[in-house]
């Protein structure tokens, strides 16, 4: 059994500042020498970037559904294990999806942190504190922390709303300057927000006056048993593509192919001419579709990625990856623009989202689960190898093979199962894999969440870089993108 100060930090919905403020607790405490650990609820590659930069440390994701409650467990008494505190950021409104943010928490024995913006609101602050703590039997809502708070005296309104089983753990002002900017997508990858660890640290500043500064009860995490990966992918390179365009990745990802023996080697698709010496490649999501015309404009690191298909390597290429490697790409502007021309037809963004939930692909390799989130839509005369499915059944995502290039809009969890992943990368699998193992049984919800995107990008000097990197960061990871619009915090 492992122990550790834990949190989850909740809201009743999007938009209240849970990101912001669980950035800012993370920073406050580990200024103070503390070792943080940070998780995110559901599918997200950009907030868990945000926490990166805050703590020091990698993002990790949980989701009962797409990761498992095991490797939930897992991660979180690991953590336990090295930390002196635990924060979870929760996803949507405390209580919105199935499982939802109040059912991990119930699940994993976290106890519950509200942030509540009281912009707009006085008495009706309390109503929505006790709803939120008694919806759900056994959610352990304890404390609540009011955003966006007008005056001194608002804040005493709000604190005197409060039911007497819930306690105040103080307010933040309206700070326009702390709001994070966003784009189609969510918020924008960290390296693209200018000062962030200042504009984290004028938070942290102001939550250093409220009783959130306090260390929580701890919270005793049981240890279950660790996992044995095959060296499945052992000798085996993978290049994995990483700058500003194909920043998308689970720490969690990265690690599984280190543990089934692979060694990692990273590039830019931007920067670099050809691609490194590998057996296999990894094109993550990200934002091709802001960046098209520079992608288009490198036909050299193309045409090696061509001849690397041809030879029969492995390729997977998910969502952004996949849009690059069709044969033009529309902008959000209209603009067309030559791209890989690896698999045939076009992909086009669009105005309004194209599809979003998880999903769940039956492949030769394996079962594996994931997510989609993407504001595109793609034609091509291609028949699909398989389509993914949501959790209750619905068609989903179609995934392409040509040759071992694997392409598809759903955004992979290697740990959910790593002999399928490693099939992925292989050159020639064995069909049915030896060791594929099923999927554990979890929660299924009755409608998949909606969920944004994010993971740590690794984008300053090697020394510094969050993620801990091992060859160096390209200076392309910092393009100048699409003016960005404010977002609430």
């Amino acid at each position: 059994m492992a122990t550790c100060p834990a949190l989850l930090v909740a809201a009743p919905a999007s938009g209240q500042g849970k990101t912001t403020v669980t950035a800012a607790l993370a920073q406050l405490h580990a200024r103070q020498g503390r070792r943080v650990r940070v998780f995110k609820c559901g599918p997200d590659f950009l907030d868990p970037q945000i926490h990166a930069v805050a703590s020091g440390a990698p993002c990790h994701t949980l989701d009962l559904w797409m990761c498992g409650e095991e490797d939930a467990r897992r991660r979180l008494a690991r953590a336990a294990a090295e930390a002196d505190l635990i924060l979870v950021e929760g996803v949507m409104g405390l209580h919105d999806g199935e499982p939802s943010s109040a059912d991990i928490a119930a699940r994993l024995g976290l106890p519950v942190l509200a942030v509540i913006d009281g912009a707009a609101m006085a008495q009706s602050f309390g109503a929505i504190a006790h709803g939120l703590r008694h919806y759900r039997p056994g959610t352990r809502l304890d404390c609540v922390l009011a955003n966006r708070v007008g005056s001194e005296r608002h804040a005493r309104l709000l604190r005197e709303s409060l039911p007497a089983d819930i306690v105040w753990y103080g307010h933040l002002p309206r700070e326009a300057e702390a709001a994070l900017p966003e784009r189609h997508l969510g918020l924008l990858p960290a390296a693209e927000i200018g000062g962030l660890a200042q504009r984290i640290g004028r938070i942290a500043d102001l939550l250093a006056a409220t009783s959130a500064a306090a260390l929580p009860a701890p919270v005793s995490f049981a240890v279950p048993p660790g996992l044995t990966f095959p060296p499945l992918l052992s000798g085996k390179t993978i290049a994995v593509a990483r700058d500003a365009a194909f920043c998308f990745l689970y720490p969690a990802n990265l690690e599984c192919l280190e543990e089934l023996g692979a060694r990692l080697v990273f590039f830019s698709p931007f920067a670099d001419r050809t691609l490194p010496a590998c057996d296999a490649v990894w094109l993550p999501g990200g934002y091709p579709e802001l960046h098209a015309a520079r992608l288009a404009e490198n036909r050299s690191l193309w045409q090696s990625l061509t001849a690397h298909v041809e030879a029969g390597k492995p390729v997977l290429a998910e969502c952004g990856g996949m849009m690059a490697l069709f044969e033009t790409l529309t902008d959000g502007e209209g603009r067309s623009h030559a791209e890989a021309g690896l698999l045939p037809g076009r992909v086009a963004m669009q105005p309004r989202l194209a599809a979003l939930g998880l999903q769940e692909a039956v492949l030769p390799e394996g079962t594996l689960r994931g997510h989609t989130f993407h504001y595109s839509k793609s034609e091509t005369p291609l028949a699909p190898l398989a389509r993914a499915a949501t959790p209750d059944g619905r068609a989903g995502e179609a995934v392409y093979r040509r040759k071992r290039l694997t392409a598809s809009y759903v955004h992979f969890y290697f740990p959910a199962n790593p002999p399928a992943a490693a099939g992925l990368f292989s050159e020639v699998p064995t069909w049915p894999n030896p060791f594929a193992r099923p999927i554990p049984a979890s929660p299924r919800p009755s409608a998949p969440p909606s969920i944004a995107p994010s993971t740590p990008a690794a984008t300053c000097a090697a020394n510094s870089c969050p993620m801990r990197c091992r060859t160096r960061c390209s200076p392309a990871c910092m393009p100048t993108s699409s003016p960005p619009t404010p977002r609430r915090r």
